[in-house]
């Protein structure tokens, strides 16, 4: 198949997301093009199977703000007709949806009826898509989708109960490429992260309010009281000025590390011994299963997809949001007694296992056939 890919080329999931699964389907031989306004972060190596095209932004003084839906739109039509793709497949559905929508109806010109699938991420529906000003065209985009999928049930609940969806929607969970988040032992690393053999706790994120990184010092802060241990804060954003401050007010600062973003994160996660996410809202949360895949065990918050993840009591516990006592007491549960601990690792990444990229690559390769068949057919 000649796939087309859009997604924004961040750091952030959906990008991850997206990029990983394109670099697995090129591995797969199938022709795999990126439409994107720059080089997505992890499309880092060259294959025969992986091209990229820039939606370029013409800036004029009439525009206040840049015309990005247009011109995806008028990209994602060059594309299509002169690589003659088979399908579009568009992460998040705001502005991807609503372009792809537009360039189909143009291709329509041309003769072309090129299928699209949307994947819904979650602050696509659960944030942005709520927002009065945008709630009708993702409703729209989404309905004029030939294929939907989300990737978790909740997120699949939220959404029909948010819009009026008249799209069947298939979820198909997020992934992980075990081959490259297999645990590495990085001794040197740990012993000089954690010189006294201290309990090693982390969390990566985007450092956004819902992120809820202020809890996250404050479970440290409170295990830390009783088990010898650092932490590791991955990632920068808007509140990590306010979670550095927290630490020295509560005179832990010397005992956690802001590392700010970090490309291979599988290396600081394989010296790890427990993620923390406390967040308010999560639609799957990819970065408890990168945790999970390289053993490591995770406390997270019960909202959104987790509990479809984070197996409760297995491969880590789940608390409600914001209630900093009992994450903070079941992380003292797993990292006091090293058997237990080993367990809760072998089971984080046996369970890891079931998210493995070549599980979940054939229920998209079957969904793009099926949607490709039914266009075709009607």
């Amino acid at each position: 198949m000649k796939i087309g890919i859009v997604c924004y080329p961040t750091f952030g999931g959906s990008g991850v997301v997206a990029t990983e699964l394109g670099k697995g389907l090129a591995a797969k031989g199938h022709q795999v093009h990126f439409i994107t306004y720059s080089q997505p972060a992890r499309l880092d190596f060259f294959s025969e199977n992986l091209y990229y095209h820039e939606v370029a932004i013409s800036q004029y003084p009439l525009f206040d703000f840049p015309p990005y839906e247009s011109a995806l739109a008028s990209k994602l039509v060059d594309v299509v007709r002169f690589e003659k793709l088979d399908i579009l497949h568009v992460h998040y559905a705001i502005p991807h949806a609503s372009a792809a929508y537009l360039a189909k109806q143009i291709l329509k010109s041309y003769g072309i009826d090129i299928p699209v699938v949307t994947t819904l991420h979650g602050t696509d529906i659960t944030l942005v898509g709520k927002d009065k000003s945008f709630k009708p065209v993702v409703t729209f985009s989404i309905n004029q989708s030939d294929g939907v999928t989300t990737v978790s049930e909740n997120l699949k609940q939220q959404t029909l109960s948010s819009f009026d969806i008249t799209q069947d929607i298939k979820v198909i969970p997020n992934f992980i490429d075990l081959t490259r988040f297999a645990n590495r032992k990085r001794e040197h690393f740990k012993k000089a992260i954690a010189p006294d053999n201290e309990r090693i706790m982390i969390h990566t994120s985007n450092f956004r309010k819902v992120k809820n990184t202020g809890d996250v010092v404050k479970i440290f802060h409170k295990v830390n009281q009783v088990i010898p241990s650092k932490l590791l804060m991955v990632g920068d954003g808007p509140e990590r000025g306010n979670a550095e401050e927290l630490s020295r007010q509560l005179g832990i600062s010397g005992n956690i590390r802001f590392l700010g973003k970090q490309d291979a994160i599988e290396e600081i996660l394989s010296v790890s011994d427990l993620f923390l996410m406390p967040s308010s809202s999560e639609s799957f949360g990819l970065a408890a299963l990168e945790a999970m895949a390289c053993r490591v065990p995770v406390i997270s918050s019960n909202t959104g997809g987790l509990p479809e993840l984070n197996v409760n009591g297995t491969t880590g516990f789940l608390s409600d949001v914001g209630d900093v006592e009992d994450m903070a007491k079941n992380a003292i549960y797993i990292l006091e007694d090293c058997n237990r601990i080993e367990k809760f690792k072998e089971a984080a990444y046996e369970h890891a296992k079931t998210f493995d990229i070549n599980k979940i690559l054939p229920l998209y390769e079957e969904y793009y056939r099926t949607t490709i068949d039914r266009v075709k057919n009607n």
